[in-house]
């Protein structure tokens, strides 16, 4: 495809489906060998589930409450998956038939995904220490309100979005496991890794998905990118609320992962560095004026966010969260 010529997102879509294919098979995993919710948890089925819920809430005493706050804060992130599937069904030059190449991927994504809250669920209503209907409340309230991750249907803004949000979950799966180990938690940490797995090569995915964009269409790239960062990167859960509660329950749940070191401000700069390297940004070629501009304003934005980051001070305040029995 010329890059000097005009061309539409759907036309670049169309294109690059052409590989979907090859992508879904390199950073999607077979579902005959892929790990199952029902393997990591007690199996109702055998002598010893008694024993086994034994050791799990046992385990589960020994968690903080910012870090069995966070973890449910996750996993109402992950529950809300039918909200994110009918995201990326709605982005330009994807068509929602079972035909359709990049419904493949999405297919495949989406199947890869529901199985992290159907573990992390599990884990919470066996621990004994989650009140289960006010965070099932949860959980629907975050899907029936929906989103608004400022991307519309435009695949540009999307892919950046998932390249940056499957990072961030990537990183807070991965310390709760290493948090949970420290304190004993062998089942908690085993099933947070896995997941966290998942989530690294679902960011390699989609930003090998910008990788080719950037390749095909430089200067609308470059521009969708800046235009994500001006509006900043919205967490999915940023609606979330608990049951009679008016408070902001995200802003308390962000607070308890800042806390724990879990997710920071400095994690969010850290990640756009990566992805401005990722993407050789900087020696990025074949850019119009106005995408030269974005590309400017992206790498100078990582100092400023560091300046805001370090005058930022970690919260002290503990919310006491309706999903967590006393």
């Amino acid at each position: 495809m010329n890059q000097a010529q005009s061309i539409t997102r759907r036309e670049v879509m169309l294109h690059l489906g052409n590989d979907v294919e090859k992508y879904s098979d390199e950073f999607l995993k077979s579902i005959e060998t892929n790990w199952q919710p029902g393997e990591l948890l007690p199996d109702s089925t055998l002598e010893n589930f008694i024993e086994e819920i034994k050791t799990v809430q046992g385990q589960a005493e020994n968690l903080s409450y910012d870090l069995l706050a966070v973890l449910i804060g996750d996993t109402i992130t992950e529950e809300a998956l039918p909200t994110y599937e009918s995201w990326l069904v709605s982005m330009d030059g994807v068509q929602p038939q079972r035909a359709d190449s990049w419904m493949r991927w999405i297919r495949g994504w989406t199947a890869e995904e529901n199985r992290h809250g159907d573990v992390l669920n599990r884990y919470l209503y066996l621990s004994g220490r989650v009140d289960m209907p006010k965070f099932e409340a949860s959980v629907q309230f975050l899907i029936n309100d929906g989103f608004d991750i400022q991307t519309g249907s435009d695949p540009y803004r999307s892919f950046i979005y998932t390249s940056f949000q499957e990072t961030a979950t990537n990183i807070s799966h991965r310390r709760v496991a290493s948090l949970a180990k420290a304190s004993g938690n062998t089942v908690l940490s085993r099933l947070c890794g896995l997941v966290a797995s998942d989530e690294a090569r679902h960011a390699k995915a989609y930003k090998t998905f910008v990788s080719r964009i950037f390749e095909l269409d430089p200067s609308e790239m470059m521009k969708a990118f800046e235009d994500m960062m001006r509006k900043k990167i919205v967490m999915p859960a940023m609606y979330m609320r608990e049951l009679g509660e008016k408070v902001n329950t995200f802003a308390n749940f962000s607070d308890a992962a800042q806390r724990l070191g879990v997710y920071t401000s400095m994690d969010y700069v850290e990640i756009m560095q990566g992805l401005i390297s990722e993407w050789k940004i900087e020696n990025m070629p074949n850019l119009n004026d106005e995408a030269e501009k974005a590309r400017d304003y992206i790498m100078s934005l990582p100092d400023r966010l560091i300046r805001i980051a370090d005058r930022m001070r970690t919260p002290t305040i503990e919310h006491k969260f309706s999903w967590i029995k006393a």
